[in-house]
């Protein structure tokens, strides 16, 4: 397939970065990362204007080269012990009442950064029990005393992105797809009351037919909560889009989604992991 390098119209998203001050001024006051600045999220301006963000925990420097992420590549510092609270703290200054919570890679802790997950849930919930939280974990190495910890932490959502399809995994430097689809499968084997979610970027030379198999292999997982969006390059230096899929096809591959038994589903052009992520709670629980 022919790579294509211009944007098509429906994907020029404009980032309005007035929006964006007064959050990003909070985050940096209490010292928290997230995952919208740190990805380069085309959602940014829409998601802080409505004071929604996703929390990044265990720094900024993740220890796999994933060719399609903007996340810093690196040796990470040490935890941050206070991490914790600063969530709890961001979470009461943004006026959260559903939290999404995710992380770089850590395959230097012993446990990939579980406890510190399941501390972040904690602080939240001492704060108020009310507010639901959901986490976009790494794999863990698919470690099942980690994958333990974060399944009991109290999360309602615990998702894993499967990404792209088997054939396209060199993308996913350090990952592993039968891994990962066993990292989804053992957190509901671990809690049958936690929903899971993954998600899958569009446009890396995906045919149908894979994509299908993908989401019967989720499925399989008891893996009913789903994303799917466009792949978009952070820089000349990552991965190249091979397509840009029309918005049209995202519905088709939405609706078919739904009937493959998925119970709910978010699938465009921008769609991303967290992206208005509270609906997957109130309409799935």
């Amino acid at each position: 397939m022919t790579k294509i390098q211009r944007k098509p119209e429906w994907l020029l998203k404009k980032i309005v970065f007035t929006q964006k001050k007064e959050v990003e001024s909070q985050l940096k006051d209490i010292g928290i990362h997230t995952v919208c600045q740190e990805a380069m999220c085309p959602n940014i301006s829409e998601c802080f204007s409505n004071k929604n963000a996703t929390f990044m925990i265990l720094g900024d420097t993740c220890t796999r080269k994933c060719t399609f992420c903007n996340v810093s590549k690196g040796k990470p510092n040490g935890l941050d012990m206070q991490e914790p609270q600063k969530v709890a703290k961001a979470v009461k200054a943004l006026g959260l009442r559903h939290v999404v919570i995710t992380s770089v890679t850590r395959d230097d802790l012993r446990d990939g950064g579980a406890t510190q997950f399941a501390k972040c849930v904690s602080a939240i919930k001492e704060m108020d029990k009310n507010i639901t939280v959901e986490l976009l974990i790494p794999d863990l190495k698919n470690d099942k005393d980690s994958l333990e910890i974060v399944a009991n932490c109290g999360a309602q959502i615990i998702g894993h992105n499967i990404e792209t399809v088997p054939r396209l995994y060199e993308v996913r430097k350090g990952a592993n797809y039968k891994r990962s689809l066993e990292v989804l499968k053992t957190l509901k084997e671990i809690n049958p009351k936690v929903k899971t979610k993954s998600a899958l970027m569009l446009g890396l030379g995906e045919r149908e037919d894979e994509l299908k198999e993908v989401l019967k292999d989720l499925l399989s997982a008891e893996c009913t909560l789903l994303t799917m969006g466009q792949y978009l390059r952070p820089s000349k230096e990552h991965t190249e889009v091979v397509e840009y899929i029309k918005p049209q096809k995202f519905k088709e591959y939405g609706k078919l989604a739904r009937e493959m038994g998925f119970e709910f589903v978010k699938s465009s052009p921008y769609t991303r992991s967290s992206y208005m992520a509270h609906e997957y709670f109130e309409k799935s629980l």
